[in-house]
């Protein structure tokens, strides 16, 4: 049985929790944060207020990293030169740049593995959407639309002020609440030629990071996307992400991959599995990466989100942000 600790026990550390509680080859033996109040989340667990005497004192096969962005690559990197295996939290890092130290960190350490938490890779309907686009059974893909209408209020950042400061963050809604809706784009719509975008301040809540994002992105395959994020929506609504083919129209939405027939009707073709007692957004598909994770881990196989794996959208934000400084498209190297 694998021994597994968790460092942060922020909100989204709950949802690692109950997956790692819930699978039978591992055992959750300590946690970690700098809030002693935090203490009893987990009774059964060896409590810490620093990683590092974690780090020495147990004796753990793997950590999930579930830290504030600023803390994703050094903790990373601490616990992969210990030779410890790390599930960490989106993003990647707080830039490209950050991101591509942790690629050569997994490169350079082949016997340990490093998995990024993009879990809506897993979700059902983008599941069957991706293997569409790679049956080729509707043609040409055309063109892609990514759409998140969400909401944060100005405490969101009052009660953790690092989410405001792009030190910290790396970024506003583009790396916090939409990071998953551009991977999945990137994947189903292929390399990426040009980004065009730019990000905003339509709330006045006095923060260094953008609550609002466009962009317009030009894939090599000759198909274009639309980009919109928001924090400045009137609550937290479905994010949309439609593909359209030469033969076909498809939407996923509320969870559900929708298709629109010719007559005009909608069908759906399948729905994401949820998990109980959490955000709608989240779903189940944490448990279902972390399960493949650990079998990895077990098997030493290497089906799962890899470093460079989760690069790209990294990338993708760069130069959402470099065009709206610049005013100019950004040609994508990845």
């Amino acid at each position: 049985m694998l021994k597994v600790a968790v460092i942060g026990l922020g909100d989204i550390s709950s949802i690692h929790i109950q997956a790692i509680q819930a699978n039978s080859n591992v055992e959750l033996v300590a946690v970690c944060d700098i809030d002693e109040s935090l203490k009893n989340k987990v009774p059964s667990a060896n409590f810490y207020r620093n990683y590092h005497e974690l780090l020495e004192k147990e004796p753990v096969d793997c950590v999930h990293n579930c830290l504030p962005h600023y803390l994703h690559y050094p903790v990373t990197k601490a616990c992969m030169e210990m030779g410890i295996h790390v599930f960490q939290e989106k993003p990647l890092g707080l830039s490209a740049a950050e991101g591509e130290k942790l690629v050569r960190l997994e490169e350079s350490n082949k016997s340990v593995k490093l998995c990024v938490c993009l879990q809506n890779r897993y979700n059902e309907s983008f599941e069957m959407l991706q293997q569409m686009v790679m049956d080729g059974q509707y043609g040409q893909l055309i063109g892609l639309k990514g759409i998140v209408p969400w909401y944060r209020p100005k405490s969101y950042y009052d009660s953790k002020p690092w989410r405001g400061k792009i030190e910290y963050a790396g970024g506003g809604v583009m790396i916090n609440q939409a990071l998953h809706t551009l991977d999945l784009m990137q994947l189903i719509g292929g390399e990426i030629e040009e980004i065009r975008g730019s990000i905003s301040h339509l709330l006045d809540y006095g923060i260094e990071v953008e609550d609002t994002a466009t962009a317009n992105i030009m894939f090599k395959n000759g198909a274009t996307g639309l980009f919109y994020a928001t924090n400045a929506h009137s609550e937290n609504a479905s994010v949309e992400i439609e593909a359209i083919f030469e033969k076909g129209r498809f939407t996923i939405k509320d969870s559900k991959l929708l298709m629109t027939r010719e007559d005009g009707m909608i069908e759906k073709l399948v729905e994401d599995t949820k998990m109980p007692g959490t955000k709608f957004y989240y779903g189940a598909s944490h448990s279902k990466l972390i399960s493949q994770f650990y079998s990895c881990v077990l098997n030493n196989s290497q089906d799962y989100v890899h470093a460079r794996d989760a690069l790209t959208s990294m990338t993708m934000i760069d130069a959402i942000q470099r065009s709206s400084e610049e005013n100019r498209k950004i040609k994508l190297e990845v």
